[in-house]
């Protein structure tokens, strides 16, 4: 079911961070997302590993719904591309729903959970053009 999962760790800013990733753990950036005069959201990639930063003001414009729920207690967001959306779904029976069914400038089809502990879960489907 699972093709891929990628931690993403909300950061009050990206820029102090990249010093740490790149420079320390040899990370590139393969994705940068501005927000504002700012990076919102990068992804770096190693050795076929990938980890993605976003800043707490991006993903509250992003995915408010995520933002309000990591505020109130969950601790990560961690994200996971699937062959089949509707299998995943169907997979997670009646796990909280945070952000329904949505479609990204990224060509992605998500929806956004909560595990039992807090944390948001996200699956993405490739949608083919």
């Amino acid at each position: 079911m699972l093709q891929d999962l990628t931690p993403i760790l909300v950061v009050d800013a990206i820029e102090p961070q990249l010093p740490f990733y790149e420079g320390r753990l040899g990370f590139q950036r393969v994705m940068e997302v501005p927000h504002g005069d700012v990076l919102g959201f990068v992804g770096l990639a190693r050795d076929g590993h990938m980890v993605m930063l976003q800043t707490r003001a991006s993903l509250a414009d992003d995915m408010r719904a995520c933002a309000e729920h990591l505020a109130s207690g969950g601790g990560a967001l961690l994200y996971a591309a699937v062959d089949s959306l509707a299998e995943a779904a169907a997979a997670l029976g009646d796990a909280p729903v945070i952000v329904p069914e949505r479609e990204t400038f990224y060509v992605m089809r998500e929806v956004w959970v909560s595990d039992p502990a807090g944390n948001v879960i996200g699956l993405a489907e490739r949608i083919a053009r």
